[in-house]
């Protein structure tokens, strides 16, 4: 046997490969969480066929293991002005959420991305989809125009520093790799 094939080296680490999370982190720190009412969540899981006995991953009927933004927070490394409420949330499995992103939900339950309900054969796809789609009417979600809020000053103070961690994550990148060529190379006297 070769037991080379069995082995798997991990994938090297890049800072620059984090951007992604730093720029969620900018833009989840600013949002606002309003916590629901236990009427409000009783009337969300009611909306979705659900109640306590009975508490899984809209999107796929797994057992839920956190609630998911229905509307996305980020697109395009900017805040869309929804906030983390009830009326945005809806309970979710680890790979459903992990899959979906920031993608609208609709689009994403049908599409082959990887573990997307489609792509892992959910047979009662469109009644969840159906179910989701009340949801989704069940109350307006507050869509918050931040810059208007806090005033132009402190909006683009936050983009800068915003940028400020980009760029020092990308010099970073280039010592990172400096150093991890240099001691590569000590190893291959």
């Amino acid at each position: 046997m070769e037991y080379l094939l069995l082995f798997k080296m991990p994938k090297p680490m890049k800072i620059t490969g984090r951007s992604s999370s730093i720029t969620n982190a900018f833009i989840n720190s600013i949002i606002p969480v309003v916590l629901p009412t236990n009427e409000q969540v009783k009337e969300a899981l009611n909306i979705l066929g659900m109640d306590c006995d009975k508490f899984e991953c809209s999107y796929c009927g797994s057992s839920a293991s956190e609630w998911d933004h229905l509307r996305p927070l980020v697109v395009n490394k900017k805040p869309t002005g929804y906030i983390s409420e009830i009326h945005n949330l809806v309970p979710a499995c680890g790979k459903c959420n992990q899959s979906k992103g920031n993608k609208l939900w609709s689009s994403w339950m049908v599409s082959e991305a990887k573990l997307s309900p489609r792509s892992r054969g959910i047979k009662d796809l469109e009644q969840r989809m159906e179910r989701l789609a009340i949801y989704e009417q069940w109350l307006e979600p507050t869509l918050v125009d931040f810059e208007a809020i806090v005033g132009k000053e402190k909006w683009v103070q936050h983009w800068k520093n915003w940028q400020l961690v980009q760029d020092t994550m990308k010099e970073a990148q280039v010592l990172a790799t400096e150093i991890n060529q240099l001691i590569a190379r000590s190893y291959e006297k």
